[in-house]
């Protein structure tokens, strides 16, 4: 009788909570981590506590990650309007009052300053989800049409500020969700078609669009000015092209295997700008080289085809959606970053995600991956709900 009113031990109540969390999932994630505190170690040693700070981020977001994927996806599509309303609100206030800070007016002053366009990374996918959930069975054009609206109105915003990065990563988001909630491909095809035509007119007839005087419509200045720098950085090597050419150079000089651990030149004598931050990704490349690219570029498509994986299992539409966008998000991270540096891309502030400094990149990703994982647990919690095809498996 005494054994019924034992009380459970600490890891009899505390293991239940890690039941049904997807294992290669965490196991990628931790292999990306390493990845990011061996490359910050060495690329802000004397940047003081960068290094600590980095780890203090990735607990906090491992935290995030941990809480969120407790809470079923049904329970996080609530928060999904009244993040959004809350994140364009943010939006408005920043357009409206906001602090400006080397020319960009980003943030705002509620008691402490906040960049609400980084809520909005998370904030737009979740709200293009609850409208499609919504709408499961019904769609019609006008849907897709409504949501390109409620996804226009924050990067619109967001661009104003002007935030070109984060405007492209929430663009991302949203049309992510767009995507995999059915959009007819001939809605998809003509817009890509004609980007991919500009794309090559403007890389065929660069300098007469890039001759001193001409502006582009839309586009801020410094966007014009990075695109042009892009195309050809030894217009201005000391100025505008320093940052893409010392990237180049820091890639290439890392050979196949690097120049080992801590014994990065370019990272070290200071050569690369923003070294821990937005070219890290540059950093890394110096010291552990091809091998080490291919290492990370692995993880991060490993990332990517799990998060897709569990889209496929995903128990409802919200849960398809959300795993779908969260996977793209990540795609988006790398893929720009690891362009920009390389000089396939224009540089715009995109960190790489585990590897970059930022306290609050680093949160919203561990959002992002609680949601992924709550996704995961949902699926494993209750696998009739699955499609057919992966019962019978």
């Amino acid at each position: 009788m005494a054994a019924v009113f034992d009380k459970p031990s600490f890891a009899q109540r505390f293991l239940p909570l890690f039941r049904g969390f997807d294992l290669p999932l965490v196991l990628i994630i931790l292999l990306l981590a390493s990845a990011g505190l061996l490359a910050m170690y060495s690329s802000g040693y004397d940047h003081g506590t960068r290094f600590m700070d980095h780890g203090r981020n990735m607990l906090i977001a491992c935290a995030i990650l941990f809480v969120v994927a407790q809470v079923p996806p049904q329970k996080i599509m609530v928060f999904a309007v009244p993040l959004y309303a809350a994140g364009v609100a943010l939006l408005i206030a920043v357009a409206l009052f906001g602090i400006t800070k080397k020319g960009a007016q980003r943030w705002v002053n509620l008691g402490i300053v906040i960049q609400p366009s980084e809520i909005l990374k998370i904030a737009m996918p979740l709200m293009l989800a609850w409208w499609f959930q919504k709408r499961e069975g019904t769609l019609r054009p006008l849907d897709f049409a409504a949501a390109g609206l409620l996804l226009a109105i924050p990067v619109g915003l967001i661009m104003k500020q002007p935030d070109l990065g984060t405007s492209l990563l929430v663009l991302a988001a949203g049309l992510s969700v767009i995507f995999f909630a059915g959009l007819p491909w001939k809605l998809v095809l003509p817009p890509v078609l004609i980007g991919g035509i500009g794309i090559a007119i403007l890389v065929v007839m660069g300098d007469p669009w890039c001759a001193d005087g001409v502006r582009w419509p839309v586009l801020h200045d410094y966007q014009q000015q990075r695109i042009c720098t892009l195309l050809d950085p030894t217009r201005d090597p000391l100025g505008k092209g320093f940052h893409i050419i010392q990237g180049m150079i820091a890639i290439g000089s890392g050979g196949m295997f690097g120049k080992g651990f801590m014994a990065g030149t370019q990272t070290h004598l200071e050569f690369i700008p923003e070294r821990t931050t937005d070219f890290i990704f540059a950093a890394y490349s110096e010291e552990f080289g091809l091998a080490g690219n291919l290492f990370l570029i692995t993880c991060f498509l490993l990332l990517v085809w799990r998060g897709l994986a569990i889209a496929v299992g995903a128990t409802s539409l919200f849960g398809r959606l959300m795993a779908g966008a969260v996977s793209m998000i990540f795609f988006t991270y790398a893929f720009v970053n690891m362009g920009m540096v390389s000089g396939i891309l224009p540089v715009v502030g995109v960190p790489l995600p585990f590897v970059s400094y930022g306290g609050t990149a680093m949160v919203t990703l561990g959002l992002a991956l609680g949601i992924l994982m709550s996704v995961a647990r949902a699926q494993r919690a209750d696998p009739k709900d699955a499609p057919p095809a992966l019962q019978a498996g």
